[in-house]
This record gives structure tokens, C-alpha cells and sequence, in this order.
């Protein structure tokens, strides 16, 4: 959410947060945690900070395939992420970062379909009914109904939540769920059987006696949310990983995007992913101007290419093309399937992060990582892709680098040098 409201007391020893969730005020407590990586180690031995930054040089200018994975994760600036494409374009190597194991289908949806958006200020202002389909914010996005979506008073929606309806499509009865004004329980796996139904009672014709066992829902449920939908002034459908994971994947997307535009001849309608980052979006936003592509992308003919599946970081890692892995704020040991953790386990892996994990415990270097946004500044973009500047309020607990991006400009110089 890059919630733009957080208050922070900082004291001795302790890190007091206001308007915070639990998982955001979790990210905050990460400054004073006794784990805390504060020395760079080679081999699980602590050594000096420019040896750590010439032994990352050294299996980095060795590589013939270096894939360079950049994570979006709390820590991580735009700022950082650019350094890393400019490593990686260097270097003929593969750029990545985690929405190819997310929202990846959603982006390639929006690629096929485009997706009429815009930003979640106008959501708040604007929206009278809300629909999450595939997604769950009471529990993954804590501060989204609350802050951005529901509940919050808005400049025509002055009763808040009682100016909304709010339509859940999931297979489970959510959290999110149980507090719908209407509740369709789509059918596992039939969700693009669902959206061509929509679209069918939409253009104004019927549905056939098919209809409930391919989708899980009756022909008059499916009236009753269009009748919602099209009786509405402004529709806000929010994507969540529940449909770009399922059957289908980008093409559960692309087809409900292309309902959206459809619904846009009746109504204002916008669609929006659930993104799981405080700024993984901004990743698809610096990769995209500055490669022409989202994610995913090869330099190692000269020029930037794009083939989700060939140039994904699980994909490489499973097929065993890698020989070298620079990883940035992220935890690929914990996430990956077995198979891509045991070749990445046989790569020289270079971590940078702020805590111990089994990517560290299997790395050969190790450089202490900053966090961007609250030990030094960094922009960070939204998931509705509207950028925000991040400021600093405390001091990294060494001195030898500033920031992420500080730390790869400091390997860069050394792998050109």
C-alpha cells in the first residue's frame, strides 16, 4: 500500500510506529532486531568490506550467464533497481525480479488486453462499488479497505462504507468475504467461464443451462452482480494472486480486463492489481522505460530480450543455465521450488539483505543490506504505479555503504574497474 500516513518515534533501543498494520509496524521492528546483519561475510567468515565487494567483482566478471535478480521487496528503492539493470545490460546477464512468480500473468494480461486504471486516491474519492475478485485484503492488505478502498470517506462518498457495495468473487469464503454486500462463489478453476458469462448477460444476451456446472454460480447470480455493476456510477475490480494463479493465469486477465473495457461503455469501471510489495511495482515501472519490458529480460546478445518462461528467474534456475546469482533483498531458498534451490545451492550466490535466511546460509558472499525508505531515501511506487519519495529518519548501523543502490554502484565500479 506505501502507506504515505506512518508516524515513527525512534528511541534507544526501540522503534515505537503509528498507523501502522501489524505486518507493516513488523517491517519497522527489522531497524533494532538482534539479527541484524551488520558485518559482510565470505564463506561464512566475517571479513573487510572492500575484500566482500572485489570477491563479488571477481564471480561476477567469471560468470558466462550471470542472472542478476532484483526483489522488490520493503528494502528496495527504484533507485537500486536501476543500478542492477545497468549491471546486468554490462554484463550480458538476465535481469528478473519476484513479479515473475506473482503478478506475472497479471502484467502479461494488461500486455494483451490493456486495463483501464487509475489512482487509488480515486478509488477512495469516487467508487461506489468495489469488487476483489481472487483476493483477500483483510488479511493480505490490512490498511487497503481500511485507508484506500471501503471504509474511508471519500469527496462523493462522504458515509464511507455505506455509500459502497462491495462484491467478493473467490472459491473460499474469505475474511473478506463473510462482509460482502454480495459473496460469488466461483467455481475452482472457473473463472474465465465466469467472466464470458458476465460479459454474455452484459451484451444483453442469455446464458444457457451450462452456465452453473462450468462456473459454480446460477444464471441469476450473475444477473444480480451485473445489475450492480451496470447500476453503478464508479466500479473499482481489484486482482488479487487467487486468478493470476489459477487456471488460465494471464489469460483469466486479459479476459476480465477486456470485460472491464466492455463495462465502460454502461459505467466508469478501472482494474488494479492486489501487488503484494510496498514497491513491486515500481520494478515493472523503471524495467519497462528503461528496456522496453517489464520483467524477465536477457542481455546476453547485446541488446534487451523478452520470453517469460525462458528468462524467469525459476525457469533458468530449474533448467540449470545459471552460473551466477546476485541477489538483492530477497529470500529465493525460502520460495523456490526444490529443484531451483538445490542449482541455486550450486552457484557462486551473492546476498544482499538486512537478516539472516537460508539464501544467506547458502551464499558465498554476503554484504549487509540498508533499508531504503528509513535509513536513507529512495522512491518507491504505489500499487496503483503513482510514485512516492520515501524519507529517512535513522542511520544504517555501519558506514561503509549508504543504500542498496550505493552498495551495486560500489560492485559495478569494481567489476568495471
Amino acid at each position: 500500500m506505501a502507506c504515505d500516513d506512518i508516524e515513527v518515534e525512534v528511541k534507544e533501543d526501540e522503534i515505537i510506529t503509528k498507523n501502522t498494520c501489524l505486518m507493516g509496524n513488523s517491517k519497522f521492528q527489522e531497524l533494532t532486531s538482534k539479527h541484524r546483519l551488520v558485518s559482510p561475510t565470505i564463506d561464512g567468515e566475517e571479513v573487510e568490506w572492500k575484500e566482500a565487494l572485489k570477491r563479488s567483482a571477481e564471480i561476477l566478471k567469471n560468470a558466462k550467464r550471470p542472472l542478476i535478480y532484483i526483489y522488490i521487496g520493503s528494502e528496495t528503492s527504484v533507485e537500486a533497481m536501476k543500478v542492477g539493470i545497468n549491471m546486468a545490460d554490462h554484463l550480458g546477464g538476465v535481469i528478473d525480479n519476484n513479479v515473475s512468480m506473482c503478478h506475472g500473468p497479471t502484467v502479461l494480461g494488461i500486455q494483451e488486453s490493456g486495463s483501464p486504471s487509475s489512482t487509488i486516491g480515486e478509488v477512495k474519492n469516487r467508487a461506489d462499488t468495489i469488487v476483489f475478485w481472487g483476493s483477500n485484503p483483510m488479511e493480505s492488505h490490512p490498511c487497503h479497505e481500511s485507508k484506500r478502498s471501503v471504509f474511508p470517506m471519500g469527496f462523493f462518498r462522504e458515509r464511507g462504507r455505506n455509500d459502497r457495495k462491495v462484491i467478493v468473487v473467490d472459491p473460499r469464503l474469505t475474511n473478506t468475504a463473510k462482509q460482502a454486500d454480495l459473496y460469488v462463489r466461483v467455481k475452482q478453476n472457473g473463472d474465465i467461464p465466469l467472466i464470458n458469462a458476465m460479459r454474455t448477460v452484459l451484451s444483453g444476451k442469455e446464458l444457457n443451462e451450462f452456465t452453473e456446472k462450468s462456473t459454480g454460480v446460477t444464471p441469476e447470480e450473475i444477473k444480480e452482480m451485473i445489475d450492480i455493476l451496470v447500476g453503478s456510477e464508479f466500479v473499482a475490480v481489484f486482482v488479487g494472486l487467487g486468478l493470476a494463479s489459477s487456471r488460465g493465469k494471464d489469460k483469466n486477465l486479459a479476459t476480465l480486463f477486456k470485460f472491464v473495457a466492455e463495462l465502460n461503455e454502461h459505467t466508469k469501471c478501472i482494474a488494479m492489481a492486489n501487488r503484494g510489495h510496498c514497491n513491486v511495482a515500481g520494478f515493472n515501472q523503471v524495467c519497462g522505460w528503461m528496456t522496453g519490458f517489464p520483467f524477465g529480460v536477457d542481455f546476453s546478445e547485446g541488446y534487451p530480450r523478452y520470453n517469460p518462461g525462458e528468462f524467469t528467474t525459476t525457469d533458468m534456475l530449474v533448467r540449470d543455465e545459471v552460473d551466477v546469482v546476485l541477489l538483492c533483498c530477497a529470500d529465493l531458498g525460502a520460495h523456490l521450488p526444490k529443484k531451483a534451490v538445490e542449482n541455486l545451492a550450486k552457484v557462486p550466490l551473492i546476498t544482499i539483505d538486512i537478516s539472516p535466511c537460508p539464501s544467506t546460509m547458502i551464499s558465498d558472499v554476503v554484504l549487509p543490506g540498508v533499508i531504503d525508505g528509513m535509513e536513507c531515501e529512495g522512491s518507491f511506487y504505489r500499487l496503483d504505479n503513482i510514485p512516492i519519495r520515501a524519507r529517512k529518519f535513522i542511520d544504517p548501523p555501519f558506514d561503509f555503504t549508504k543504500s542498496n543502490e550505493d552498495t551495486l554502484e560500489q560492485i559495478f565500479e569494481e567489476v568495471k574497474r
